[in-house]
């Protein structure tokens, strides 16, 4: 993975706030689904970076839970793709891929999201945490029809 902070500016930006536990990663993914639709991407492009979305909110939830601290999604509309980032406010401990055998049924999401992945990253927070950081290239928005 690569260590760096994506320092594009967004066109949209939109964000979600929600408790760490898992019924939260539903909640995180349906809201982003909503969000991507609303700005006019294409379902196919829309159901990729939701697969994104909530298998780095899964492991924000699994690997970075501390009770009563949150966890934030956040998109970046960024025209030709689309940035998602996800934070945990209670663990530095950094993402890796792990050798998931064929009856395990958990080790294989960020392998997931590093196939579908233009770029992937991680970052520290501020004063605990990290980010983790996927660029997904998307078709364009559908243009709006000239009136």
């Amino acid at each position: 993975m690569t260590i760096r902070t994506p320092q594009q500016p967004a066109a949209r930006q939109w964000k979600v706030q929600l408790p760490s536990t898992p019924r939260s990663v539903r909640l995180a993914r349906d809201q982003a689904g909503r969000t991507l639709h609303d700005w006019g991407y294409a379902q196919e492009a829309i159901d990729r970076l939701l697969l994104v979305c909530s298998e780095l909110a899964t492991n924000a939830v699994r690997h970075g839970h501390e009770r009563g601290h949150l966890f934030e999604v956040r998109l970046h509309d960024e025209g030709a793709s689309c940035l998602v980032q996800v934070s945990d406010a209670a663990s530095r401990r950094l993402p890796h891929c792990v050798k998931a055998d064929e009856d395990d049924e958990h080790g294989r999401g960020l392998e997931l999201v590093l196939a579908l992945s233009e770029e992937v990253g991680h970052h520290p927070r501020d004063p605990i945490g990290k980010t983790v950081w996927a660029r997904l290239v998307l078709d364009t928005p559908e243009e709006e029809p000239n009136l």
